[in-house]
Parts: C-alpha cells; sequence; structure tokens
C-alpha cells in the first residue's frame, strides 16, 4: 500500500537529536537502571492479580458507561460502519482510493488500538460480529451468550493468535495486499468464522479467539478504566494490566504482535531491499520466511526467558510463559506508536476524505471531501524520532515493572534477583533490536 509505506517511512536515523548508538546506548541503560531499582525499592508485589479496585469514576460517566442505550448507540454505530464498509468492498472501485483499505489497514488495524488504549475494549463494545450474533440469537429465541457446546479452555487464544498472524501476512506478505478482492476474501472469511464460531460457543467465542477482540482488549488493559464488580474505576494501568487472564496461546498472540511489527520496520530497511533485490528467489516467498522467522523467534525468546525463570511448585514451568505474556502488552504499544503513529495520522486522514466518496463518484457524503494531511511529521522529523525512542523506552520500562511485579509472585525470595535476569536480557535485545530497526528504514 504505497501510501502506507511513505506514512509510516517519515522519521529516520538522520532524524535522532543524537547518534542512533548513543539513542540506544541510553534506553539499554534506562531499562537496566529502572530493573535495578525495581529491585532494591519493589520488594513485595503491588498489583497481585488485580487486587487494587482503584477509585470510582465520576457517577455520570459510570451511569453513562453502563446504560443500556450507551451500548446499543455504540453497537448501533458499529453495525452502521460494518454496512458502510460491505459496500465500500462490493461497489466500490479496486483502486487505492477506495476507504476500504484506509478503513481496515488504519482504522481498524491501527485506530482501534490507540483507541483501546485511551479507552478500554473499544472493539468488543462496537464489535459488529458480537451484534449480529446477539441479532441471530434473538431471532431463533437463543441466548446469545450460551453457544451449542463450551470452549475448549485448553484452545485458549490460539485462534486469535493464528487469525492476527493471517491479517500480518494479508498486509506484509502477501502478494495482493492492496486489491480489492484480496481485501476483500480476507474480510469475508473473517467475518464468516466468527459468526459460526459464535454460534458455536456463543458469545464467549470472542473473548478467547477474535483476533481483534483480543487485541484491542489487552491493549485496553493498559488504560484507566477498569470495571470492578460492575462499577466504574479509575486504576493505574498497571493494575488492570495484572488482570490479564494467563490463558493458553497469550504467548502467541503478543508474538504475533511484535513479531510482525518489527518485520515491518525491517522490511523496509535498506539491507533488506538490496537483499531481495539481489536474490534468486521472490520477494514475497522471501517476505513469507521472513515474518514467520521474526514471530517464531519472538515467541521463542519469550517463552524460553520466561520458562527459564523458576517458580514454586504449584506453577510447572510450561505455564510460566503464559503467566509473563501480560508484561510484553507495554512494549506492543509502545511499538505500534512509534512505527504506525504517522501511518494513522496521514493515511487516516486520507481515509476520512475517502469516505466521503466511497464509490468515486465525486460526492462529498460527510463533507470531508476536501480534508487533506498536514503531513506535519514530515516536517518535523526530529520531533518524530525523539517520540520513537521515548515512546520504546518507556514501554520497555513499564514492561519491566509489570514483568518484575509478576516475579514476586512467583519466585522464591532467594532466587527474585537471579530468576528474573533471562527477561532482562531479552528485554534489552529488544530495546536494542527494535530501536535499529525503526530506525533503519
Amino acid at each position: 500500500m504505497n501510501g502506507t509505506i511513505e506514512a509510516h517511512g517519515i522519521g529516520g536515523q538522520a532524524d535522532l537529536p543524537i547518534p542512533l548508538e548513543l539513542a540506544v546506548s541510553g534506553a539499554v541503560a534506562a531499562l537496566v537502571i529502572s530493573f535495578t531499582v525495581l529491585i532494591v525499592a519493589w520488594r513485595k508485589p503491588r498489583y497481585d492479580w488485580g487486587e487494587h479496585p482503584g477509585r470510582p469514576a465520576p457517577a455520570f460517566l459510570d451511569a453513562l458507561t453502563s446504560s443500556p442505550i450507551f451500548f446499543g448507540v455504540l453497537r448501533t454505530l458499529g453495525l452502521l460502519a460494518f454496512a458502510f464498509s460491505v459496500a465500500c468492498a462490493v461497489a466500490g472501485q479496486d483502486l487505492l482510493t477506495n476507504p476500504l483499505f484506509g478503513i481496515v489497514y488504519v482504522w481498524w488495524w491501527v485506530g482501534i488500538v490507540f483507541a483501546s488504549a485511551l479507552l478500554g475494549p473499544v472493539w468488543k463494545a462496537i464489535s459488529p460480529v458480537r451484534a449480529i450474533n446477539t441479532l441471530l440469537a434473538k431471532v431463533s429465541g437463543g441466548d446469545p451468550d450460551v453457544g451449542l457446546r463450551d470452549y475448549p479452555a485448553w484452545l485458549g487464544h490460539w485462534p486469535a493468535a493464528v487469525g492476527l498472524y493471517a491479517f500480518v501476512w494479508l498486509e506484509l506478505a502477501s502478494t495482493h495486499p492492496t486489491e480489492l478482492g484480496s481485501v476483500r476474501l480476507w474480510c469475508a472469511l473473517y467475518f464468516g468464522a466468527m459468526l459460526v464460531g459464535g454460534a458455536i460457543f456463543g458469545n464467549r467465542f470472542y473473548e478467547y479467539a477474535d483476533p481483534f477482540e483480543v487485541y484491542s482488549s489487552l491493549v485496553a488493559k493498559l488504560s484507566p478504566w477498569a470495571r470492578v464488580d460492575g462499577q466504574l474505576v479509575v486504576r493505574s494501568p498497571l493494575a488492570n494490566l495484572a488482570t490479564v487472564p494467563p490463558r493458553a496461546g497469550l504467548i502467541g498472540v503478543v508474538a504475533v504482535l511484535f513479531g510482525s511489527t518489527a518485520f515491518d520496520s525491517f522490511g523496509e530497511s535498506s539491507w533488506w531491499v538490496r537483499f531481495y533485490q539481489n536474490a534468486s528467489v521472490s520477494k514475497a516467498t522471501l517476505d513469507n520466511i521472513a515474518l514467520l522467522v521474526f514471530v517464531l523467534a519472538a515467541g521463542v525468546l519469550l517463552a524460553g526467558a520466561s520458562a527459564l525463570t523458576t517458580g514454586h511448585g504449584e506453577v510447572p514451568r510450561r505455564e510460566l510463559p503464559r503467566r509473563y505474556a501480560h508484561s510484553i502488552a507495554p512494549i506492543v504499544l509502545a511499538y505500534i506508536f512509534a512505527h504506525y503513529l504517522t501511518l494513522f495520522v496521514d493515511v487516516g486522514t486520507q481515509t476520512l476524505a475517502r469516505v466521503s466518496d466511497p464509490f468515486g463518484k465525486g460526492w462529498d457524503m460527510l463533507g470531508t471531501a476536501g480534508v487533506e494531511p498536514s503531513y506535519w511529521f514530515s516536517y518535523h522529523p526530529t520531533l518524530l524520532a525523539t517520540l520513537k525512542v521515548l515512546a520504546v523506552v518507556i514501554g520497555h520500562v513499564v514492561a519491566a515493572v509489570a514483568a518484575h511485579d509478576r516475579a514476586l509472585t512467583l519466585l522464591p525470595k532467594r532466587e527474585q534477583v537471579t530468576g528474573q535476569l533471562p527477561l532482562l536480557v531479552v528485554m534489552v535485545g529488544f530495546t536494542a533490536g527494535g530501536l535499529y530497526l525503526l530506525f533503519s528504514s
């Protein structure tokens, strides 16, 4: 997608206010110093499985967000957006000016993440597949929360991990990511699979297996909002993050999210461009191999570092990766912000203009056809580069805090320092490697 590539490629290492090597060294030092401070000053778990209830949110906000009318409005907006997207997919032109591309690759993939980090689980609130499943259940006289059978616990989030991989494959490694037919087919398969899954397993299926709901809900744990015993509360994102259920497949979800974003940066590097131009096999083949390698490497490193820590006897070693997987969420959000900020701002603005003329008829349905991106970050590349570095550093430091707090509940006292070293080493590697990849494109 040409507009996409240009947008998130803004800001290279030449735009850094300091040399890249110094920025990487400083980021690694910040992570190591943070770990040292945590070891000395943070000796008891403070967010043990979300025991901090938080402060009650303003009463009017609690009443508004718990209102069935508010819930119905959100679901209606989700259905309207779905219907509009279907119209673009069916009747729109097979050109990049079709707003469907921006809706799927920018608003859906990136916008939902940013919104969830600020507001909570947005996709769960507006999900058209949940709305359609509920309508079908009511028409048939059934209960949308109860399917034909129980969802198998052992399956966990693995279907969501597979779905997320399928999406990043479409965007980053398929041969036709910007052909209308490819995007239309992918979306049709996704919605078909979600509706069948909901009919069989009920709404619980979406909580476990909908790739976008799982992604949105995971990032939403970094927002300051939560519902505790039915009441809206405001509390530390770290307290929210500690409540992520350690389900099977969670490590696969974070591996896909982190590994694919790293590959996206790597795929734009000058080294990779020279490599595939001189290779004897097609770029698509190399992209497919590299994407899989990045995702598998992220998963193996995260799982291996977690399993190398030692826990109490009641926590089997094979379960440790899922117990620590929540701590990778801040890193994922940090890299999404650093890598896709310009994409969201610039191509997202282009999409806003294009939705006014979904069929290329010269319409201005929403009055936004004349809206154009300002490309503000392209005129302030040093600021953008600084924001990227800060996002990566903050993301890794928050991840280190979350991992440390969880380690205190899993490790014996005699191993609470040495047991965390494998995770620290992996996070240091991710920090250095991530910054090099971000600024090598």
